[in-house]
């Protein structure tokens, strides 16, 4: 097996062409993270679909006792459990975070971004992440929490620097940050404990409240769904409006097309999240027994991570998988997941990215790139596919 490894800066750069020579070899191949961590990688479409709804694999911590409250922060959540734990944590805060209430944002949504886009306009050459697509998502959340909009450049500092440093299983690498961790988890704490005394109208005040009989969220999982929201809520988002703006832009004709129709909007959503998707790798799963997948012998203990920006290039699956096509009309990528761990999060997501773009193609019709395509770069991360900067000029 391969011992290729995940940091090297081609795959950072352009990971495409990389997966796609993996895929060719197998659906399945062994890679070592930079971390330095042995890891099976799942780039076939039919094979990650199958491994995430693997009972076989775990998304349970392997060795719980052992995390630090940074490690419990971050993996006292639906995302790190195994049913049964995971099916009471979905059906809690699924009880909270309605349908309902998420297109009750949408005025909010809309307002935030009418107010960013203002504050761009005179300005000849704006980074329209640091400008429009970090902000719009984290005001969202800074709403859904009850958070004051003030505090979110401290939010960004925290959710840089963990997004950063999560490993393959999710947990927090490195006393570094191990420390920033500790900062957001001690405030979310204490605003949770407010909320049970003070309930509000938002997400956070909704979670200290759902119940089913008797059953509740307790509050290290209270923290830990707040501390998932605060970063998963708006990287995916960011990522998804940074990564679809970079991609029209560098072929004028689909921007001016979506432009001239907006009904195509929702189809070009999708596209963006399957052609460059914002999660580029799953966390880990740790198999609990001995079995094959994709025609790789797992043993038990062996970390299975799934490589969705690979599965949602599979020719096997998509035609022309390489070509952004907005209006393609089949498209059931994995960029939310699949199976029980499906983004619970994925309407609002796509309702922001909506609102977004909708807005942003409005505002500013003659936006360009201020910058060479080459010239871009993107975030060494291990799980995101997200651009560090995007210069344009409006």
């Amino acid at each position: 097996m391969s011992g290729a490894i995940v940091d090297d800066s081609g795959i950072l750069t352009n990971p495409h062409p990389i997966y796609a020579a993996w895929r060719a070899e197998g659906p399945v191949r062994r890679v070592r993270l930079p971390s330095g961590e042995q890891v099976w990688m799942v780039t076939g479409y039919q094979v990650a679909r199958a491994a995430l709804t693997d009972g076989r694999l775990s998304k349970a911590p392997r060795d719980p006792d052992s995390y630090s409250d940074a490690d419990n922060a971050i993996n006292r959540h639906m995302l790190s459990s195994d049913p049964p734990d995971h099916t009471r944590l979905r059906r809690l805060v699924a009880a909270a975070f309605t349908t309902r209430r998420v297109e009750e944002l949408r005025p909010r949504i809309e307002r935030i971004a009418d107010t960013l886009l203002d504050e761009m306009r005179g300005s000849d050459r704006v980074d329209l992440i640091s400008a429009y697509a970090f902000p719009l998502p984290l005001q969202v959340i800074c709403l859904l929490l009850g958070v004051p909009v003030r505090e979110r450049d401290t939010f960004r500092a925290w959710s840089t620097t963990i997004a950063s440093g999560i490993d393959a299983t999710g947990g927090a690498t490195g006393e570094d940050l191990r420390t920033t961790v500790a900062e957001p988890t001690a405030y979310l704490r204490n605003l949770v404990a407010h909320r049970h005394d003070h309930p509000g109208d938002d997400l956070l005040s909704a979670l200290v409240s759902a119940r089913d009989d008797e059953d509740r969220l307790s509050g290290d999982e209270l923290t830990s769904m707040a501390f998932l929201l605060l970063v998963a809520g708006h990287e995916t988002t960011m990522s998804l409006i940074g990564n679809g703006t970079y991609l029209l832009l560098r072929d004028r004709r689909r921007w001016d097309r979506l432009r001239a129709d907006r009904t195509l909007l929702p189809a070009a959503i999708e596209e963006f999240l399957r052609y460059e998707s914002p999660v580029e790798l799953s966390t880990g799963r740790v198999a609990t027994e001995d079995f094959t997948l994709g025609g790789q012998r797992i043993e038990a203990g062996d970390i299975v991570m799934v490589n969705l920006l690979a599965a949602n290039r599979d020719p096997a699956h998509f035609e022309s998988p390489d070509e952004l096509i907005v209006d393609r009309p089949r498209n059931p990528h994995l960029a939310f997941g699949h199976g029980i761990h499906h983004c619970l999060g994925a309407p609002l997501a796509r309702v922001e990215a909506l609102v977004a773009f909708d807005k942003l193609l409005t505002a500013a019709p003659d936006l360009t790139l201020a910058v060479d395509p080459d010239e871009l770069s993107w975030r060494p991360t291990t799980l995101m596919r997200s651009l560090r900067s995007l210069p344009v000029r409006i």
